[in-house]
């Protein structure tokens, strides 16, 4: 589908009272680790699909240029902070957020509310070899938890209803995407219009870290906020211009908000 015959997408229903504030035109939720996961696991309980996502510089930059993609990410019911950047812009523009919501942080703790309430998990994404590994490390690390199956990422557009129909036979609770973006978007704005209700969560790299693929970051390198660099540290020739080109251009548009007075 094309950006051209893009219709806008449908705003998923909030569950929570929280509050929301609005940042380089993208809508963000003002909750912190515990309140995500107390929050999320409201729609499991209420069956009602979700969307989970993070947003970073990297994603706010794109989604201003990419209408479709600013429509998908503003019409999910719950919205984190998923990078340091966009906390301290937060604070710079007077909109406070309470914490980064790191992805894979964030997974973590679903995965582990999962083993102990029993929801299921289904993971999609990443090379074959890696999603098979992290189902075999997260069982270890959970034995009681329910992995209703697997897929790795490498699959093609007119793969998706092969997709969603496996996902309404598993019927998982968590479904857990591993493709980068905006083409995770999509899939999952298709899979929830195709009736899947289960909560979807983007995350990122994290099948490679929690299957050893990759190290993360050391842990006073995400207590600084130094994780971004640590990845840059690891794959320069891929992330170089994302984040040191790509935050230069985050800084000054939220300075260039400042400078208009939005306050929202």
């Amino acid at each position: 589908m094309s950006t051209e015959d893009y219709k806008p997408a449908k705003q998923e229903k909030r569950l929570g009272r929280n509050e929301r504030v609005t940042i380089l035109n993208t809508d963000i939720d003002v909750l912190n680790v515990e309140d995500t996961v107390k929050l999320v696991e409201e729609y499991v309980k209420h069956k009602e699909p979700l969307h989970l996502i993070g947003v970073n510089a990297d994603k706010i930059n794109e989604l201003n240029k990419n209408e479709r993609l600013k429509q998908i990410v503003n019409s999910c019911g719950v919205i984190n902070a998923d990078g340091a950047s966009v906390v301290m812009a937060g604070k710079f523009l007077g909109k406070p957020l309470p914490e980064r919501v790191a992805g894979i942080d964030l997974m973590q703790k679903l995965v582990e509310l999962s083993e102990e309430k029993g929801y299921s998990i289904y993971l999609l994404g990443a090379k074959q070899e890696v999603v098979e590994k992290t189902a075999q490390v997260l069982m270890e690390r959970y034995p009681r938890l329910k992995i209703a199956g697997i897929h790795n990422g490498y699959f093609k557009e007119k793969d998706w209803p092969q997709i969603s129909s496996e996902l309404k036979k598993a019927q998982p609770d968590f479904i857990f995407v591993g493709i980068t973006s905006p083409l995770k978007e999509y899939l999952v704005e298709y899979l929830q219009d195709d009736g899947n209700n289960g909560v979807f969560m983007g995350v990122g790299g994290s099948f490679d870290v929690i299957s050893g693929n990759i190290p993360r970051a050391p842990v006073w390198m995400q207590k600084m906020n130094l994780e971004w660099l640590f990845r840059v540290m690891q794959e320069p020739s891929r992330l170089f211009k994302r984040y040191f080109v790509g935050n230069t251009k985050f800084i000054i548009s939220v300075m260039k908000e400042r400078g208009t007075g939005k306050r929202k």
